[in-house]
């Protein structure tokens, strides 16, 4: 009977040990085959207004490099100034996207930008659209923002108020520097202000127009062999745990229509547009630290999803 048992548990062991091996291969394989978000082109990450890469060690795109990366994807992040005019740091991103095209020996790459960095990238593909695969706009305020044309009423060109709106500026923006390593990058809040008032935006319209609607419907989703795309949130308040809902609810009220505490609805359209959220300003890049409105979709998921439509497509 010991002999029986004996070999029992013999065998009962050596099974164990051949399941575990199993799963561990199992798993070993299914991250190796893990590629969904593995696109042709390299993803380059273009932050808005008053943005960074990283800022005293919290990233701006929280999360969502990494939930890329570990699928495949070659991200970058880009870090252009802080506040400047969407040329000035369209040039900015320029520069870096031929570095990293140097680097990678890639053709192209495929640019994604949040709020301002959203027409951003746009003045990429329209100077140098042979670089670009594609152009996707998160929240970006392609038609202006009205809180922008409320400062820009408030503080008139070559005012004191302006000078002192440009001084608080400035050192907000040179504490950022201090903590993200963009000290070497210039600064112009008026100029980056100007950027994004309707009057501004309509004129950088006029000199790229591409893909932007007329309307408040999908624009074109192919424009001189690049691909176009738009998300949006469409709630200022997600998280009463999130201190920056406060202020965004606030400026949500100057609107008269949905917008995500800093851009509206409509504004936001680029391309094909892919859908408007539950999310305010900051719940579209995953901040503050990831504290959203949890029925709403994750947003590092839409990011993924976005790379795997990317990869579908050939890009």
């Amino acid at each position: 009977m010991n002999g029986f048992f004996g070999g029992l548990l013999r065998r009962l062991a050596l099974s164990t040990v051949l399941a575990l091996l199993g799963m561990v291969g199992f798993a070993a394989t299914a991250q190796a085959q893990d590629t969904a978000t593995q696109t042709k082109y390299p993803i380059v990450l273009v932050h808005g207004l008053f943005g960074f890469d990283s800022l005293f060690g919290v990233d701006y795109w929280y999360g969502i490099p990494s939930a890329l990366q570990r699928s495949g994807a070659r991200v970058f992040v880009a870090q252009v100034s802080a506040a400047n005019s969407t040329e000035v740091r369209g040039e900015q991103l320029l520069a870096q996207v031929k570095n990293i095209l140097a680097i990678t020996g890639a053709a192209k790459v495929n640019l994604v930008g949040h709020s301002h960095g959203g027409p951003t990238v746009r003045y990429v593909a329209g100077v140098a659209p042979q670089l670009v695969a594609s152009v996707t706009s998160v929240a970006g305020p392609h038609k202006g923002s009205r809180v922008a044309d409320i400062l820009r009423g408030t503080v008139p060109a070559g005012s004191l108020g302006e000078s002192v709106l440009n001084g608080a500026v400035n050192a907000f923006v040179a504490l950022i520097n201090l903590g993200s390593g963009g000290t070497g990058l210039p600064q112009m809040p008026v100029a980056a202000l100007n950027s994004l008032t309707a009057a501004g935006s309509a004129d950088f319209t006029r000199r790229f127009p591409q893909a932007v609607p007329t309307g408040c419907g999908d624009g074109a989703e192919v424009v001189g062999g690049v691909r176009y795309y738009s998300w949006t949130g469409k709630q200022p308040v997600t998280n009463l745990l999130d201190p920056s809902d406060a202020s965004l609810g606030l400026l949500g009220l100057s609107f008269g229509e949905t917008n995500d505490g800093l851009v509206a609805v409509c504004s936001s359209r680029l391309g094909k547009h892919l859908g408007d959220y539950r999310q305010n300003h900051l719940d579209e890049v995953n901040q503050l630290l990831g504290v959203r409105d949890w029925l709403a979709p994750d947003p590092v998921a839409l990011y993924r999803q976005h790379a795997t439509r990317l990869k579908q497509i050939g890009l």
